[in-house]
């Protein structure tokens, strides 16, 4: 089964996490739809149409962004609230078009896991900080899977450990 991967991440070109994981799925045509909010959306005005008949098409989809201030950047959260509208993601009988949808988020910190403890430098973990999007796809009856979370990318990371999370996020999306 294909899976739909939606990036957000506002400055690609920066990146060396999300943009490795990117040019690997772009590799696999066959098996990772790769569908970039900011490529696709850079003035921020989101085709809600385009948006929910690409989301109705996959059974699987993973959100792979930065954390970014303690959430997503910024066109996500937007897009969350222009897409998932009542009478199609919630609230009527013809809603819950996510319903039983298998969903996941792929998230890069730049912070090592430590510091996403209840003893580390933010005293709050990873689950807990992203309660609002498990509580999010819950309300739209979607099944949400437990996060991939690569810790520490604003550290100097050598080559080996960027190639070694590849391998471990795809299996995340195959095993999803």
């Amino acid at each position: 089964m294909k899976s739909l991967v939606i990036i957000i991440h506002p400055t690609m070109e920066n990146s060396l996490i999300n943009k490795r994981w990117k040019e690997e799925l772009e590799k696999f045509p066959e098996k990772f739809a790769v569908h970039d909010l900011y490529e696709a959306y850079p003035a921020g005005n989101i085709n809600v149409e385009k948006e929910q008949k690409l989301i109705e098409a996959y059974e699987k989809i993973i959100f792979q962004f930065p954390f970014y201030w303690f959430s997503s950047p910024p066109l996500l959260k937007k897009w969350f609230d222009e897409v998932l509208l009542y009478g199609w993601a919630f609230g009527s009988k013809s809603g819950y078009k996510l319903k039983d949808k298998k969903i996941a988020l792929a998230v890069s910190t730049g912070v090592d896991r430590e510091g996403y403890s209840e003893s580390g430098k933010y005293k709050y973990t990873m689950d807990e900080l992203l309660r609002p999007f498990e509580l999010t796809f819950k309300y739209v009856k979607a099944d949400y899977k437990k996060p991939f979370i690569y810790y520490g990318s604003e550290q100097e990371l050598p080559h080996e450990f960027i190639e070694e999370s590849i391998l471990s996020y795809l299996d995340f999306i195959v095993h999803l």
